[in-house]
This record gives C-alpha cells, structure tokens and sequence, in this order.
C-alpha cells in the first residue's frame, strides 16, 4: 500500500492517524514500553541535532513511568539487543523467562541505516521468540548484509516513511513475511519541493547533496505521527 502526501496533508491529528488507517492498537498490559531507536548514517546516539535522539529524550521525560526510550548509532545494535533482554529480565541480568519475552512490549524506530537497523533488531528478536508491536522506518536505506524490506513474523505492526529525491532516499516498499502475524500500516511519501524543511544545523555536506533525505529527518509532521504512534502503544 503506497500512499502520497504532501506536506499540508500531514497535519498530525488522531482524526487523520484514524482516517488513514495508520493507527496501532492500544496497549492492554501493566508494564513499561520498551521504546528503542536507531540513528542514521555515522551518527552517534547523543547528538541531539537529529530528531530520532530528539524523541527517545522526550518520550522519557513525558512518560517516565509508562516507558523506557534508549537511542543507539546503528553500528551498536549488540548494545541495544543487551538492553532489550536486560529491561525484559525482571534481575536486569539480560536473561529473560519465556514468561517474560512473550510479554515483551517493544517499539522499534530508526532513520537512514538506523532504520535498517530496526528491522534487523526485530530479526534477531524473532529469533529469540521475543515480539515486537510496532516497527517504525523512515527513509530507509539498506546496510550491507541486510534486509530492510521483509518485516519478520514477530511484529504485529509496521510501518514506512520514505522520499524519493535526491542522491539518498529511503525504500519505497516494506512487505510483511507473514501477512496474518504483522500488519503493513502503510508505505507513506514525502515530498518537499514546494515545502522544504529547515535544516540549518545539519552538516553543509548532508545540506547539498542529500537535503531530502535529512529533510524526512528533520520533519515535525512525521516525527509527530511517529510520537502519537508510540503514545497509543503505552499502557493506559
């Protein structure tokens, strides 16, 4: 499912979320989110230029008793696979019951390569019986070695944010592996000719030659649907 909006069109409102159908269920269970996110490109975690650091630091201020937001540079995806099992591990010794991964409540999000990364996480995740409620890509670019496309059967909910200009831009299509176990809320386009965003305070590098794809980066609109996305994930 491929759908086109421009800028005006992604006015963040509960209305348009249920309009579109791009809605995730609402949380039933007691305990905390797990909210994990991946920056893109050589980015490292803490740099707060970039709204996947952004939105991890917020989400944890507003909600420090409903959920637990850590943000990785993409190449430490071994860090951030420690954390997961170690929140799950009622010890916080990183070794989970299978009582305690099928009650996993886990969000996953990412930019760029880290986007490619959250679905690789979810991947390793599978493999250890853990699931996942939602999976979060915006302008996703492949890494070496692996599959951004394909979303494996443990996650219930996905969904793609992509633009299609410039040098880099993000996969077009996610796909679910099994299409009963994991819902593809959408395939959503951005496009920024006629509303460009600002980006100041990225790198002139980034600014030349891959403006659209930090532009996705850098947008409040998506990045406010992410959030709302996330939100109706918590536990009530």
């Amino acid at each position: 499912m491929n759908r086109t909006f421009a800028l005006p069109v992604l006015l963040i409102s509960a209305a348009l979320l249920a309009g579109t159908g791009l809605h995730a269920q609402p949380a039933t269970a007691r305990g905390p989110l797990i909210v994990i996110g991946f920056m893109g490109g050589n980015v490292r975690a803490e740099n707060l230029i970039h709204r996947e650091a952004q939105l991890a630091r917020e989400l944890q201020k507003t909600y420090p008793e409903k959920l637990r937001a850590e943000v990785f540079a993409n190449r430490d995806w071994q860090k951030a696979l420690r954390t997961v099992l170690q929140l799950l591990d009622a010890k916080g010794e990183g070794h989970p019951s299978a009582t305690e991964k099928s009650a996993a409540r886990i969000v996953i999000y990412g930019h760029s390569w880290g986007a490619s990364e959250t679905v690789t996480l979810a991947r390793r995740l599978d493999e250890l019986r853990i699931p996942v409620l939602l999976t979060i890509q915006v302008d996703s670019v492949a890494k070496s070695n692996e599959d951004d496309r394909i979303i494996p059967p443990n996650v219930r909910q996905a969904v793609n944010f992509y633009q299609t200009e410039g040098l880099l831009h993000g996969r077009r299509l996610i796909a679910a592996m099994d299409p009963e176990q994991t819902t593809i809320l959408g395939n959503y386009e951005l496009n920024y000719r006629a509303h460009p965003i600002a980006c100041a305070d990225y790198p002139w590098f980034a600014r030349t030659f891959m403006k659209p794809h930090i532009e996705i980066e850098n947008d409040p609109t998506v990045w406010g649907r992410i959030e709302t996305l996330i939100r109706t994930q918590m536990p009530e």
